[in-house]
């Protein structure tokens, strides 16, 4: 309970530090930020898995009350550039497993999970599961996941001058009790029954259709308010800073750079596939650049918020990508001559 406590107040203080220095996502960037240091520094942290999911539920929510009748239909219109997700998944594995393997001496197991742009957890279970370098995995993504929303809000905001102070919703005291718990029961219910019929990425997944069904109905009428929104920040930004808890100096050299060194690699795809989606006039280009930058999947959906982007867009192609990096997993097993994870 100390090392929760602990781990809490230390996210706390980095919303207000980001806050007192006017830095862009206090509330997510802060906890973060905190979290790595302390980390670094050695201090042994720890946060709740159960309160983790529930505020990824959050998002799931507030991207499935975004979905109307015109907004499923204009989805039809997307298939050019997710047709590009694949290759781009095929693209970092060809270049990242030689990089991962070669140049910093993983096994051909660690080096495929580690350089496959999916889900952290996972990727983790995937990874454990074939055999791979667990601890190795969890710092890789980790780092991954940091640099690509820490580096995201500052390109947003010097490149387009998107203004990411904005609330990402209403209070919730202006909200209906009606609808507030229409959200609070296709958050839970979502999250569960998601879990039950084992579709990955549960929490976020699950609360997103039960609650798009909702909206495409109109029961559901509104999107979660600010407080909630900001609340699941917090609590992301703290789980991706707490996975450096306990990191050694050999890590620090090894694993860390390795990944800093994958996420420029990731970074520079990114920014090709973002030019040539512009140049042909396949979707504006910061949607594309939110589609298609590798972080994880309920970061990206807290920046697609917060810009205002095209939340749908965004989060299919992310969904898209996960589920493109899960099912070529035996593929790519089969492809090395290598036996597929169970």
């Amino acid at each position: 309970m100390m090392r929760i406590l602990v781990t809490h107040v230390i996210a706390a203080c980095g919303v207000a530090v980001f806050h007192m220095l006017a830095l862009p996502l206090p509330w997510l960037l802060g906890p973060i930020t905190a979290c790595l240091i302390a980390a670094l520094c050695g201090v042994s942290m720890r946060g709740v898995s159960l309160v983790n999911n529930a505020m990824r539920s959050i998002l799931g929510v507030a991207v499935g009350a975004t979905f109307t009748t015109a907004l499923v239909i204009s989805m039809a219109g997307m298939w050019t550039t997710l047709l590009l997700v694949p290759v781009m998944v095929v693209l970092i594995g060809l270049i990242g497993v030689p990089y991962f393997q070669r140049l910093w001496g993983f096994d051909f197991t660690t080096s495929y999970y580690s350089a496959m742009p999916g889900g952290l957890q996972d990727m983790l279970i995937f990874g454990e599961e074939a055999g791979g370098d667990v601890r190795a995995l969890s710092l890789i993504h980790a780092t991954r996941v940091m640099v690509i929303v820490v580096a995201l809000p500052f390109i947003l905001k010097g490149y387009w001058d998107v203004n990411l102070d904005n609330p990402p919703g209403v209070p919730a005291a202006t909200l209906p009790l009606s609808q507030l718990g229409l959200m609070v029961f296709a958050g839970l219910a979502g999250w569960q029954i998601a879990k039950r019929v084992g579709l990955f990425g549960a929490s976020i997944l699950g609360p997103m259709i039960l609650a798009g069904i909702l909206s495409l109905t109109g029961i559901l009428q509104h999107r979660p308010p600010a407080e909630a929104i900001w609340a699941a920040q917090f609590f992301i930004g703290m789980t991706v800073g707490t996975k450096y808890s306990g990191v050694t100096g050999h890590e620090v050299r090894r694993d860390v750079a390795a990944a800093l060194g994958f996420c420029v690699i990731l970074l520079i795809l990114s920014a090709l596939f973002v030019e040539a989606i512009h140049l042909f006039s396949l979707a504006p280009p910061m949607e594309a650049l939110l589609a298609f930058a590798p972080g994880g999947q309920a970061e990206m959906t807290v920046l697609a918020l917060i810009a205002g982007a095209d939340v749908a867009f965004v989060i299919a192609h992310h969904v898209l990508r996960i589920v493109t990096v899960i099912v070529g997993a035996p593929i790519a097993a089969q492809v090395f001559n290598r036996t597929p994870p169970d």
